[in-house]
């Protein structure tokens, strides 16, 4: 229960931190209005480093389905808590939504534009094309895990698996937020960078859920992308990281 909290108030956290720089960028009369997209980069950023923080020392802050199943794939975390780390996650990112909505209520009301409002909650792409937007997403989530693999390392010695904290927590925030500042600034451009299902589909859920003036449709076209897509991203990460990482590979040297 200890790690499914943390799971939960992680990415509660991040979500509220990053869909609230979205809101304070793309709504009508807050005092971000317009900041553009440098500030949503460093506020995603800083969002994760802040959800990290609080759930890495105990759950090691996966924060992110595609996270913890590329650590099960690669064989660094137990398949028997996948799904609860999951479940939390998917509820942490529906409540930190939902506060974003609350606290920006007054502003939501004052936007007409729909796909404003929608991206405060979900990602989009800037040109609709979803086999496009797939690969963009699958790298995306590619180069997410890849380097979070090499941030935790194969394994922590003295511990079982069972017991081993591995994940966006285990190294310290403070590169995790970097490694998303980085991935946004290079990466988001063409979708927005979900490369996380929870942070995409528990908000579009509540985006359809939520009362808001001039409200446009969920765009439940578009939902399978950033969901799937990062699914198969995380599993590229891990198979690549297993090939470098066994005995048989001639750049094993290079990463250990």
């Amino acid at each position: 229960m200890c790690e499914f909290i943390a799971e939960f108030l992680g990415t509660m956290l991040l979500m509220l931190l990053g869909n609230g720089v979205v809101a304070n960028v793309v709504l009508n009369k807050t005092k971000g209005q317009n900041s553009g997209w440098i500030v949503i980069s460093m506020g995603w950023g800083l969002a994760v480093f802040v959800g990290v923080a609080v759930a890495g020392p105990v759950s090691g802050a996966h924060l992110n389905p595609a996270v913890t199943i590329g650590l099960a794939a690669a064989g660094l975390f137990a398949w028997s808590k996948v799904a609860m780390f999951i479940i939390a996650q998917m509820l942490g990112a529906a409540l930190g939504t939902t506060l974003v909505w609350l606290m920006y209520r007054d502003h939501f009301n004052q936007t007409e534009d729909g796909d404003a409002k929608l991206a405060c909650f979900c990602t989009g792409p800037a040109i609709r094309n979803i086999i496009s937007n797939s690969i963009s997403e699958i790298i995306g989530t590619f180069v997410l895990v890849l380097v979070i693999f090499y941030m935790v390392g194969p394994s922590l010695e003295g511990h079982g698996i069972e017991h081993a904290k591995l994940g966006l927590g285990t190294l310290g925030a403070l590169p995790v937020g970097f490694l998303i500042i980085a991935i946004g600034l290079s990466l988001g451009g063409t979708t927005g960078y979900a490369i996380n299902p929870a942070r995409d589909l528990a908000p579009r859920i509540m985006h359809a859920i939520l009362p808001m003036k001039n409200k446009r449709n969920s765009d439940w076209g578009y939902a399978l992308v950033p969901v799937v897509a990062p699914i198969i991203g995380c599993l590229l990460a891990a198979g690549l990281f297993m090939f470098l990482s066994s005995a048989s590979c001639p750049l094993i040297g290079l990463f250990n």
